[in-house]
């Protein structure tokens, strides 16, 4: 095969399927959240509790980002040692075909198994297409192209929390997820596989080895610090948005009760604007940790307005929504400096599981608020979480190389055999 050339141009045809994968993507992922209340009301009878529907609720969540975590390892391997075009591939079939059967769950096992399998396919999508786009553009160029997938897949949030909103039947939201996905597809056709990896794939070296990770100090800590850096923005979407119906009840609001499909089309409206702005200071201040400090700050304050005035009235809770996902917007850098961190046989895996650990963590960042909530209320323990996250995430932001101008096409040096 012929080694392709970098492509300078922000809008090829790589580009384009991996932003509208991200869409795909996107819109199934955040569709359980969208669907939620509507779908357990159904499948556990009108009788069901609101706490009753709120716990299962997040059990059937920790399953999906389980499928995630361990979706997320076998992407990431798989696209080091096969291809990234394999995993572009295979995971979104997977997750179309998940989701188009999710319409069809009667039981809440038959639910938790789907979004689990669901989860797992979600997990390839967005590291194959980013890694691809990485590795198919010049470095003065590909954060543009980042920056224009993240734009374009997180307006699939949105459009999910409109269509929750204007289909009645949550059934037909998951045929329809399903559905975009399965003619994704067919769009694949033409896109080439990255030259790096091609070049790689005749040298004799290790690829797709997840514990060469850990194999020094260095590497260890360069890459828990990417992950860190972008788990508050799971924090906010996972809690904050996610469950927004029930923080506003703790939190004593009475005059308005937030509807998920509207948070999350909030939320995700600000993410689109944020994304690009946030890639485009990026490439403006020709600085991956500076846009990510910025974003980074911007959304400690949204989660302060969250608490405090977001709970005078309906327009000012949306609005602070709307600011908080914008602040969330540094998705976009974080993806391309996550897939700038390590050589070519191991940037799949890294691009793969990053992203995916990040949305994992939301088991274990619910397991913290469970267990500082043994010691006082439950807002006052998502506070200390959010405190917590938030100081750990700036010291791994301030550890972390600056990526802006380096060279992708290079294989890490211990990894050969």
């Amino acid at each position: 095969m012929n080694l392709k050339k970098e492509n300078s141009n922000p809008f090829n045809i790589i580009v384009i399927v991996a932003a509208l994968g991200y869409f795909v993507d996107i819109y199934d992922l955040l569709l359980f959240l969208v669907e939620r209340k509507d779908s357990l009301k159904e499948i556990l009878g009108a009788a069901a509790s609101n706490d009753e529907v709120q716990r299962i609720g997040k059990q059937l969540l920790n399953w999906q980002m389980g499928g995630m975590l361990i979706g997320g390892i076998f992407w990431g391997i798989l696209g080091d040692k096969k291809g990234r075009l394999s995993v572009l591939f295979g995971s979104i079939l997977l997750y179309s075909i998940a989701n188009i059967a999710n319409g069809f769950v009667q039981t809440v096992p038959q639910y938790a198994f789907l979004r689990f399998i669901s989860g797992f396919g979600l997990a390839g999508e967005l590291g194959a297409g980013i890694t691809l786009v990485s590795e198919t553009m010049s470095k003065e160029k590909r954060g543009i192209g980042t920056m224009i997938v993240a734009t374009i897949g997180v307006f699939g949030a949105v459009v999910a929390g409109f269509m929750g909103s204007v289909i009645e039947n949550w059934r037909y939201s998951f045929f329809l997820g399903g559905g975009m996905g399965l003619a994704l597809l067919v769009m694949r056709i033409g896109v080439f596989e990255s030259g790096m990896f091609e070049q790689m794939k005749v040298k004799k070296q290790s690829r797709g080895n997840l514990f060469s990770l850990f194999s020094s100090r260095k590497n260890t800590f360069k890459y828990l610090n990417i992950i860190m850096v972008a788990i508050p923005v799971w924090y906010v979407m996972g809690v904050l948005v996610g469950f927004a119906p029930e923080m506003m009840e703790k939190l004593g609001v009475t005059s308005f009760i937030p509807e998920n499909g509207k948070c999350v089309m909030f939320a995700y409206l600000g993410i689109t604007i944020g994304d690009f702005a946030s890639g485009l200071i990026s490439q403006l201040l020709k600085s991956r940790k500076k846009a990510l400090a910025v974003f980074l700050f911007l959304t400690g304050i949204g989660i302060v307005l969250y608490f405090t005035i977001a709970t005078y009235s309906e327009t000012l809770f949306y609005t602070t929504i709307l600011f908080i996902g914008f602040a969330t917007g540094y998705w976009a850098v974080f993806m391309s400096t996550a897939s700038e961190l390590f050589g070519t046989n191991i940037r799949a895996t890294v691009t793969t599981t990053a992203p995916n650990f990040v949305r994992g963590s939301l088991i274990f960042i619910t397991m913290l608020i469970d267990l500082i909530a043994i010691y006082t209320n439950r807002i006052e323990a998502i506070v200390v979480t959010g405190i917590i996250l938030f100081v750990l995430a700036f010291i791994s932001l301030w550890k972390l190389e600056e990526t802006f101008h380096k060279d992708l096409n290079y294989s890490e040096e211990n990894h050969l055999v």
